[in-house]
């Protein structure tokens, strides 16, 4: 009888009709653990027209709550129904009709975790309170299980990093759980089901921690080792037993736990993880193994007393690389390359004696003589010794045969691995290998044009942002890995047109909401230690705060997050306001790294505090808050007016000194008189034709740049700037064999030439827009009406983008067939287009396939 409930319970959770798909609480499939009150449910129809829609939500098979039918296209609901209880699994249901067809319904799951923090039993606890200790810990517990099992589950918070054993084996395949946080205000913890770990009689619990940016050991220009929460890593778990004749059972941490330290010798997430495997205790999360010489553990207060579920998706091993180069210059010293840069760890596998000493250098490249070259990664690190080389791991040999060593606490950005051995050891091509390791965020676009380089330039657009995406995104994953805000809202729709990233996004602004001070203000990294309130930010770089919301809701229909940071949003421009009485605001940081040219940082942070203060005043409007919309609307009429007033100058139509960046910028973000927009596009082409249709820009004019061009009547011309292949251009790192996005555009420049940066990928995000022409529409976001204004651009032969957006895909794609360019674009379910080509009057489109025949 057991099993057929199971069944039935995992078919219930399964269903899914051959209409409906993408069934989604809170933007994860059948997630456990959540906490959210009020869960949003989401879900994508296959074909047809959606014409009203019911969610049901039920626990053992009665009906909790109901939507009622809802009319129209919907495909977001949000629960609103009774308190939901903690430890509980629900179904939910959703019925769609579509007009002269049968219902369709389908069916998932969700469970929520602790709804409360008075759910939590177990204590915070660690082995001792010294913040320099090195070693990692191992934990452990065993106990007996006192019935026949039905399910079991793991909810386990930690400060610092953690693995989960069970009766000896890992829990879970994520990486560096749980995610960076602002420790001191807000800790995630992770729910597992265990159920088929545990065993009848005696089951043991261990867990190990690692430092993370918790107890940071390294010492960099940061100050990552100052935090106010810094502390020796400690974890609470509760393990929550359902028995078949309904008991439940929790086991938690306490003073009944024990603990040692183990083989992680050393563990830093900034620099690397140092393992002695002569110290492995075998068995030691097993049972019956002997924990005599275990100590007991110490009670720790909590970091915090805000504890939230991990509602997101994790980091995780993507790829695997294979060494594409191997070079071995002697018996103790030899060269593996990946043939591509990513972020992540290595794994070898080797075969020596007990006590031989091997270094793994990581590093992006090679010097003349072929060997690891760092001087481009470690330029901000600051050691106090040499006992914590940057980006080396150690790897300390039992002699007990092959072993095989791979951190667990640290990742690393590189391509080349250089392995050193204190002693002759033999290693082949396949000792090593890469793991590209990044938050697992699904795909959501491709790019393919007839244009290689072009192709390449996605493809490494993608790596960098997959490299930048560790449950926040960075801006490099070696020499900072900090969450830079200016570089984050720059690549936000590169990385929305090409992965699914809200509930990054969504915990990301979660940690903005623990950072911003009471006077609104920012850092400019986030999450931090404290540093970046004095350095870096200003509109410019923590527009973030209203840039990435607005972004989420265009793209995915959603007011959630706009919703949530509405009051921060609010407070941080007011504090702008409060410093900014002419309009003008000279806070922030400018355009970081330009080719030449310079604009003044009060012209780009004028910009975004226009930018900011536009999106709040649509904001407010959408929630109801007439009073706050007109008071932001009119501020938005005064600062577009004094920047006009200070930076134009009307009779020649120029802005500034009529740089690349002054004049696309103000074009792109709105800044320019309908009047004049023509006249200052036509002066924006002319300057990037005195430049030789070549970049000068830096990350703010990168951004704008390429998108001016292109929404303003001269697509060609940006083509013929995205697709040079000379310096200074995307095209010429591809040329000198970049795989990922460099920090600067000279490839040897004396500073900021980390070879993996996200802060250059607009063009990611504009090959959707400015050649394929697809947009999303404010008015019905979520692509429920999409926006196709594609470009036919000279020198390109064909091109094809897709956009997996909620309701489903939208293909843009066109080739030239002589005079004539062919068409094509498809439209999902639920959605509706409307075709703007140049020169021709718009035509209206439904779903389906549609295409059209352009003379040129």
């Amino acid at each position: 009888m057991k099993r057929l409930f199971l069944l039935l319970g995992l078919l219930a959770a399964q269903q899914v009709s051959a209409q409906l798909a993408g069934l989604r609480c809170e933007h994860l499939a059948n997630p456990i653990g959540i906490d959210a009150a009020r869960p949003r449910f989401t879900w994508r129809l296959e074909s047809g027209e959606q014409s009203s829609c019911r969610v049901t939500v039920s626990k053992n098979g009665s009906v909790v709550w109901t939507s009622g039918m809802l009319p129209g296209p919907t495909a977001l609901v949000r629960y609103s129904g009774p308190a939901l209880a903690s430890f509980t699994a629900y179904d939910w249901e959703v019925e769609v009709i579509r007009a002269d067809q049968p219902a369709d319904r389908a069916a998932a799951r969700f469970e929520t975790g602790m709804m409360s923090w008075r759910d939590w039993k177990g204590a915070w606890i660690s082995d001792v309170n010294d913040v320099d200790l090195k070693p990692a810990a191992l934990f452990r517990k065993a106990f007996l299980s006192s019935g026949k099992i039905r399910s079991a589950r793991a909810y386990i918070a930690a400060a610092g990093l953690y693995e989960l054993y069970i009766n000896g084996q890992r829990i879970g395949h994520h990486r560096l759980d749980p995610m960076y946080t602002r420790f001191d205000r807000r800790n995630l913890y992770v729910t597992w089901d265990i159920t088929p770990q545990l065993q009848s009689g005696e089951n043991v619990l261990g867990v190990m921690l690692g430092n993370g940016w918790y107890n940071h050991q390294s010492t960099a220009v940061w100050d990552f080792h100052k935090a106010p929460w810094r502390a020796r890593p400690a974890f609470c778990m509760d393990v929550r037993i359902t028995y078949d004749d309904g008991r439940v059972e929790t086991i938690t941490t306490g003073k009944d736990w024990k603990t040692h330290t183990g083989p992680v010798i050393f563990n830093s997430i900034y620099t690397a993880e140092h393992y002695d495997a002569r110290l492995e205790q075998e068995g030691w999360a097993n049972a019956g193994f002997n924990d005599k010489t275990w100590k007991s553990v110490l009670l720790r207060a909590a970091p915090s007393m805000n504890v939230a579920a991990q509602a997101m998706v994790p980091v995780g091993d993507g790829d695997t690389l294979a060494a594409k180069g191997f070079r071995k210059f002697s018996d103790t010293r030899y060269l593996y390359d990946l043939g591509q840069n990513i972020s992540g760890v290595s794994r070898l596998t080797v075969n020596g004696p007990a006590g031989a000493v091997l270094r793994l250098r990581h590093a992006e490249r090679l010097d003349s003589a072929g060997h690891t070259d760092q001087s481009n990664i470690d330029v901000h690190y600051r050691p106090t010794g040499d006992q914590d080389p940057f980006q080396t791991d150690i790897f300390i040999l039992s002699g007990k045969g092959e072993e095989t060593f791979m951190p667990r606490f640290n990742y690393k950005g590189f391509q080349y691995v250089e392995v050193v051995s204190s002693v002759p050891v033999e290693l082949k091509k396949e000792s090593l290998t890469g793991l590209f390791q990044h938050s697992l965020v699904e795909a959501k676009g491709y790019v393919h044009t007839s244009n290689p380089v072009m192709n390449k330039i996605w493809e490494a657009t993608n790596n960098s942002y997959q490299s930048n995406l560790f449950g926040y995104p960075t801006d490099c994953p070696q020499r900072e890995k900090n969450g830079w805000t200016g570089d984050a809202h720059q690549a936000i729709e590169t990385a929305l047109y090409n992965f699914d990233g809200i509930t990054v996004y969504e915990k990301w602004l979660n940690d903005h909401f623990d950072e911003q001070q009471p006077n609104g203000v920012f850092p400019s990294i986030i999450p931090t230690g404290g540093w970046g309130y004095e350095w870096g930010n200003g509109p410019d770089w923590t527009s973030t705060i209203a840039i990435i919301p607005w972004n989420i809701y265009l793209f995915y229909g959603d007011t959630t997050l706009l919703s949530r940071s509405y009051d921060a949003m609010r407070r941080y421009v007011d504090y702008i306001t409060s410093i900014s009485p002419s309009g003008i605001t000279t806070w922030g940081l400018g355009d970081w790294i330009p080719v030449k040219s310079q604009t003044p940082v009060p012209f780009t942070s004028t910009a975004f505090y226009y930018t900011d203060v536009n999106i709040l005043a649509k904001t407010a409007k959408m929630l109801g808050k007439m009073k706050d919309a007109e008071r932001y609307a009119a501020l938005a009429t005064y600062i577009r007016n004094a920047f006009n007033e200070k930076y134009l100058h009307r009779e020649t139509a120029i802005y500034g000194q009529g740089v690349q960046t002054e004049l696309s910028v103000a074009l792109y973000w709105g800044l320019v008189p309908d009047s004049l927009r023509a006249k200052v596009a036509a002066n924006l082409y002319k300057r990037v034709e005195a430049d030789n249709f070549h970049l000068d820009v830096g990350l703010i004019g990168s951004k704008a740049i390429l998108n001016a061009l292109s929404e303003n009547g001269y697509a060609d011309a940006a083509w013929k700037i995205a697709s040079q292949e000379d310096y200074p251009s995307w095209g010429w790192w591809i040329k000198n064999g970049a795989t990922t996005l460099y920090e600067n555009w000279p490839i040897n420049a004396k500073s900021d030439i980390s070879l993996n940066h996200i802060m250059f990928g607009e063009i990611g995000a504009w090959l959707y827009k400015g050649v394929g022409g697809i947009f999303p529409d404010e008015r019905q976001p979520g692509f429920r009406h999409v926006r196709m204004k594609p470009h036919f651009v000279k020198g390109l032969d064909h091109f094809e983008a897709h956009h997996d957006g909620p309701a489903g895909r939208i293909i843009s794609s066109w080739k030239r067939k002589g005079r004539t360019v062919q068409y094509t674009m498809t439209i999902p379910p639920n959605s509706s287009a409307t075709l703007e080509l140049p020169g021709r009057t718009p035509v209206s489109a439904g779903p389906g396939t549609h295409v059209y025949d352009v003379r040129q």
